[in-house]
């Protein structure tokens, strides 16, 4: 079978591309993708245009191929006929069309509603463009005067565009550019300088400090408060009457009025966290530092804490860890509020779901993994973003009703593909997986991911603080997002570095690995830092909470505990609570000639090393006779079993 040449295939596409007026580069770039590529080589012929086109039309053809969604061809000869014969001729009128396709079902098209909506034979002259450019200089004359050459001239555009839709953008532009310089002359120095940015000023509601002041008086266990970085309540609930943005995401919550109220009577005021392990393993030590945190904030501030599993992965989830993680909770020292799954929130999830596809924020995809993967590293959309409302109901409802095969479909959120942030590229609300649910049974075939649920649980908690560690910070866009896209009460986000300790494989995943592959005696092994093998090691909770206590809270996301200072607490506490004996080993029998026969000599030794001479229960007795058993006397230590070499431990 001879070898397909791709080499040739890309040469041929490239200049074909060119023929249509697309520059060098955006030529390029298209040959670079093949589903795009093969979509546009689809457009050129249907539009027969393969002997070449202006650059007007070829560059609204290349728009037609990338922004129409391919699995709705029913209208597009239609639409490419209108380009070709410039009865459509400006992008203005482009996107109107496809607007208009977008919310007409495919047996209603009518040809004088759409060339209405599109503007086609409307012909704008130079006089109406040019008395609108007059009457929007003279509505914002004292602004221009003002700001001369600095003047948001996208902005007088954009008056003018609301007059006339279809007028021709070039000539828009030259009208306002020649209006410009009418009113305010040559440029001059002072126009070409650069301002320099004012420091917006600081909101006058008191922010969170990220690090907290503790004097050397206040280092005792008593004493030291890591949660001096967390606002008390009347501290952290201001009412925000508009939503902040950066770079097209949301970094701060601000919540209405009317849900501010809502939650407040809710919570009669408390702090409330959650501790959300994802049942999919045993808990390691970084989760004590996130129990610390979670429960020990509402412990300082009389609120309550919820043990909430996050259950939205049915494949890696058993009730084995289900069962473990509220065990080693209790161990641990915490009394959860209450006890909550994801899972109990499933049908609240898809109604809300619904709701967000007929809000135009979430569409039904069926790329793969890949494809998906791939476009979101070129920030190209999806080709069935697009996809009218109701169609992306339909496909939903069918995903829920298992019309759909798993991997075939997913939906996915509407967000921002040209943010900087990764995880603002149309994330995966819900997959379909023909799974059972260790809690909620054979119910449901379709399950939220995280990034969907995650924040919809705690709003609907009614959670006050959401706080995670620093790998969760490029969420926060998406997390309030989400919750804006709703209008649901948004919480407070705080983020906290994780816990690293040295030569320790902290990684659930990787700890996996360990036990599935059977290279450790399973979950509780003691060579493991998780929290059953910490326990099968002899090590107690009031020692592990003490060296988180010690670490402390930081947003320092390059710090790794040394073991010795986890060796350091257990060791402090097992001098203060496990008593030492003394032990005989080889015995050897000797006479002492100095020592009078009969005579008995008491000595005192200690319980522990760190016994006060006035602490009678402390001590124990030990004597002698004249006759006495030479012996070798250790004393009695604990030898943490993970000083020793995998290599050895059998």
């Amino acid at each position: 079978m001879p070898v397909k040449d791709e080499s040739s295939d890309k040469e041929k596409y490239l200049d074909l591309f060119l023929k249509i007026g697309l520059d060098e580069r955006t030529a390029r770039n298209t040959v670079a993708n093949s589903k795009v590529t093969a979509n546009l080589v689809s457009v050129i012929h249907e539009a027969a245009v393969t002997e070449g086109c202006s650059r007007t039309v070829g560059n609204l053809l290349y728009t037609v191929a990338t922004k129409y969604p391919a699995n709705a061809l029913v209208h597009r000869p239609s639409l490419l006929q209108y380009i070709v014969s410039s009865k459509i001729k400006t992008t203005a009128q482009l996107e109107a069309g496809l607007s208009f396709f977008a919310a007409t079902a495919s047996d209603d098209f009518k040809l004088d509603a759409f060339e209405e909506a599109c503007g086609v034979g409307v012909e704008v002259s130079a006089e109406e463009i040019e008395q609108a450019v007059n009457e929007v200089f003279e509505e914002n004359k004292n602004l221009i005067l003002e700001k001369r050459y600095r003047t948001n001239v996208g902005e007088l555009l954009g008056h003018v565009r609301k007059r006339h839709p279809w007028a021709d953008p070039k000539s828009v532009k030259q009208f306002v550019d020649a209006k410009l310089y009418d009113l305010l002359g040559e440029r001059t120095a002072a126009d070409n300088e650069k301002t320099s940015k004012k420091k917006k000023d600081k909101p006058t509601e008191v922010e969170v400090k990220m690090v907290a002041v503790v004097t050397p008086e206040q280092q005792s266990e008593e004493e030291l408060n890591p949660f001096l970085i967390f606002p008390r309540p009347e501290e952290n609930f201001k009412v925000h009457t508009e939503v902040f943005f950066s770079d097209g995401s949301v970094l701060r919550c601000c919540n209405t009025k009317e849900l501010l109220e809502k939650h407040l009577y809710a919570t009669g005021g408390k702090v409330l966290t959650r501790f959300p392990p994802e049942p999919n393993g045993y808990l390691h030590i970084g989760h004590a530092k996130a129990m610390f945190i979670d429960f020990g904030l509402t412990k300082d501030r009389a609120g309550g804490c919820y043990l909430r599993y996050d259950d939205t992965n049915p494949q890696a989830e058993k009730k084995e860890y289900i069962n473990h993680i509220e065990e080693i909770v209790h161990w641990m020292g915490w009394e959860p509020l209450k006890i909550t799954y994801t899972s109990d929130y499933f049908q609240d999830l898809y109604d809300l779901a619904v709701e967000l596809i007929r809000r135009g924020h979430a569409y039904v995809d069926h790329q793969t993994p890949d494809e998906i993967k791939e476009y979101r590293e070129k920030k190209m959309n999806s080709p069935w973003r697009d996809r009218p409302v109701a169609e992306s109901l339909k496909l939903f409802d069918d995903m829920r009703k298992g019309l759909i095969e798993e991997g075939k479909a997913t939906l996915r959120m509407k967000q921002d593909m040209q943010s900087d942030n990764y995880n603002m590229y149309d994330l995966i609300a819900y997959r379909i997986k023909f799974t059972p649910h260790p809690h909620a049974g054979d119910k449901w075939c379709i399950y939220p991911s995280y990034d969907y649920a995650h924040c919809i649980v705690d709003s609907l908690e009614n959670i006050t603080h959401s706080l995670c560690t620093l790998e969760f910070e490029t969420r926060r866009a998406s997390y309030y997002w989400l919750l804006h896209a709703l209008g649901l009460y948004q919480p407070y986000v705080w983020e906290y570095s994780r816990l690293n300790v040295t030569n320790m494989v902290m990684s659930k995943r990787k700890l996996n690995r360990l036990v599935t592959d059977k290279w450790v005696d399973g979950w509780d092994d003691p060579r493991l830092m998780t929290l059953a093998g910490l326990r099968r090691r002899g090590v107690t909770s009031t020692s592990i909470n003490a060296f988180v206590r010690g670490v402390g809270i930081t947003r320092s996301d390059n710090s790794t505990i040394n073991l010795d200072r986890l060796e350091y607490h257990i060791r402090e506490e097992l001098n203060k609570t496990v008593p030492r004996a003394m032990v005989v080993l080889y015995p050897l029998k000797v006479v002492i000639t100095n020592l009078e026969a009969g005579s008995i000599i008491d000595l005192d030794a200690k319980k522990w090393p760190e016994a006060q001479s006035d602490d009678a229960s402390a001590f124990y007795k030990l004597w002698y006779k004249s006759i006495w058993l030479i012996v070798i006397v250790v004393q009695l230590i604990l030898i943490p079993s993970y000083m020793l070499s995998l290599q050895n431990f059998k």
